[in-house]
């Protein structure tokens, strides 16, 4: 894709790609079983000045290739399967296409998914607390035990309940925030890489690059030349 570098990535399995309007994008697959399958969805511009009331001006410009979301990825996957079906319902059809374009703009502007409660999960004020919190010291190292007496939980329980409640271990929730906060600094040109990544908490540049590129599937230098104006020389 136009601005990123080309993935040599394998595992395709719900992988997501946007592609903002006007990005050169080519793709080339080798199929790896019989089941592979691929969806596109296309989303005219000018049609996002009828959601400017509902609170969408523009999609985001920054191109993304297969990364992970699990809420964009249920409700593009409901969307497909509306598709494909047989129903005949245009209201419908279109809040769910509404809905698709809200969850792209959260998802590239780093804002966290809202996240149904699961059972048995971190209760409502547990997750808010401890999400806050995290997000308040995302340039330390915050031990387990600091989360779990925070809500008053046993280290092995609240580890357990809070992958329940997010999908994931404490610690990759943790450094998904962090390179969430360094894409804004990237994009803002807010310091070098180095000072970008111990402003969000790793010890090194080399521990940086590894972590983001984990996440995001590119470098953070590749980021920041996809999405920071370029600078200018007087």
């Amino acid at each position: 894709m136009e601005g990123l570098p080309r993935s040599a990535l394998r595992n395709l399995e719900r992988k997501l790609t946007f592609v903002p309007a006007g990005r050169e994008f080519h793709d080339w697959h080798e199929p790896r079983g019989s089941q592979m399958r691929l969806m596109y969805f296309y989303f005219e511009p000018q049609k996002l000045k009828a959601l400017s009331k509902r609170g969408i001006t523009d999609l985001p410009d920054a191109p993304r290739l297969l990364f992970e979301d699990e809420t964009l990825w249920h409700t593009a996957l409901k969307l497909k399967t509306f598709v494909e079906s047989s129903a005949r319902d245009p209201i419908y059809f279109e809040s769910l296409g509404t809905l698709l374009i809200h969850e792209v703009v959260r998802s590239a502007c780093g804002i966290p998914s809202i996240q149904p409660q699961v059972q048995g999960g971190l209760a409502p004020w547990q997750l808010r607390l401890v999400t806050s919190y995290i997000q308040e010291h995302l340039n330390e190292r915050i031990p387990i035990d600091t989360l779990a007496q925070l809500v008053h939980l046993s280290p092995y329980h609240f580890c357990r309940v809070f992958k329940q409640s997010l999908g994931m271990p404490p610690h990759r929730y943790q450094t998904n925030r962090r390179v969430e906060h360094a894409k804004v600094l990237l994009a803002n040109r807010a310091g070098s890489m180095t000072e970008i990544g111990l402003a969000v908490g790793f010890s090194s540049p080399n521990a940086f690059a590894t972590a983001f590129r984990k996440v995001t599937r590119i470098t953070p230098s590749d980021y920041r030349r996809s999405v920071a104006p370029p600078m200018l020389c007087e």
